[in-house]
């Protein structure tokens, strides 16, 4: 029997923890995979309060270190589901059944990936998602954006101020973003639009870095190469939310719906980070919503 158990072992989950020890709380964080979450594929990070530069590994150990010091326990486990029995929890694993007061789901989200060969290789060596976190290590090369949505056009005009050259790659013919944001593209030099395009395969250096793609112009069929430094995904994040459909509210896109408190419809079930319905999705916020969550957990358990 735990006081509150935390689905998910990344900076929003393992801040839940560390907040819900503090207030000595016993505590159990469940992780399927690495802890630290998405973070751990930057290799460099400078966003982070406190730390000037350091990789996402580093932070993450930082972090999962901290947590364990401070007395949680840690599964590596998959979670299968989650019971609601009113004044207890229960959640099923790959690994046996935990009871708990209350849960705190950090689940996070996964970036939609392109699902090309060698993909996942070169996450971190020239892969990156993000070009508020990465896109300073681009400065005054050359990068591809991918997508056409608003997300891809705002990373692609961010980048434009920072790398010399930006191709925007979309499959359809058209963007599916905003027309202020489409027309600001159009009107930036150093971006070169390519519509009707796909990406279908990654080149590396001696080093294992993305050096060079492979395009495809879906009309004609016609490929080409080009030289590029790196390559900024933009198709959209996918959260990791489907086994708790049944339980509690989600949004159209399959976000958790939550209120300031981060609690969910259900009493007594939290969530934080990124898998929670929110308009920005950076380190900061998840470790925002971690306190947050931990601390209106702490204040349910505690029968206030």
């Amino acid at each position: 029997m735990y006081d509150i158990i935390v689905i998910g072992g990344g900076p929003a989950g393992l801040t839940a923890a560390l907040y819900a020890r503090r207030a000595n709380k016993s505590v159990l964080v469940i992780e399927k995979d690495a802890f630290g979450g998405q973070i751990t594929h930057s290799p460099k990070v400078e966003n982070i309060p406190g730390f000037y530069s350091l990789s996402g590994n580093e932070f993450a150990e930082k972090l999962v270190e901290q947590v364990m010091l401070q007395g949680a326990d840690v599964e590596s486990c998959q979670v299968l589901s989650v019971s609601d029995g009113g004044e207890y929890k229960t959640v099923k694993t790959d690994d046996g059944d935990f009871t708990c007061k209350a849960v705190i789901i950090a689940t996070g989200t996964k970036h939609r990936m392109l699902g090309i060969e060698n993909e996942e290789d070169f996450i971190g060596h020239g892969i990156s998602f993000c070009a508020v976190c990465d896109g300073a290590f681009y400065k005054d090369k050359t990068v591809a954006v991918i997508g056409g949505g608003n997300s891809a056009l705002q990373e692609a005009i961010l980048l434009s101020k920072l790398c010399c050259k930006v191709y925007l790659i979309q499959n359809l013919d058209f963007f599916t973003g905003e027309a202020s944001l489409s027309e600001q593209v159009k009107n930036t030099d150093n971006i070169e639009i390519m519509l009707g395009t796909v990406v279908n395969a990654l080149h590396g250096d001696t080093d294992g870095e993305l050096s060079k793609i492979t395009v495809e112009n879906t009309l004609s069929s016609q490929t080409s190469e080009i030289d590029v430094d790196g390559m900024f995904v933009a198709i959209g994040l996918v959260p990791q939310n489907e086994i708790f459909a049944s339980l509690i509210a989600l949004d159209e896109r399959g976000y958790i719906k939550a209120d300031e408190g981060c609690e969910t419809n259900v009493r007594g079930i939290f969530v934080a980070g990124d898998c929670r319905t929110k308009k920005i999705r950076q380190v900061a916020t998840a470790a925002s919503d971690g306190a947050t969550a931990a601390l209106d957990a702490c204040d349910y358990v505690d029968g206030r």
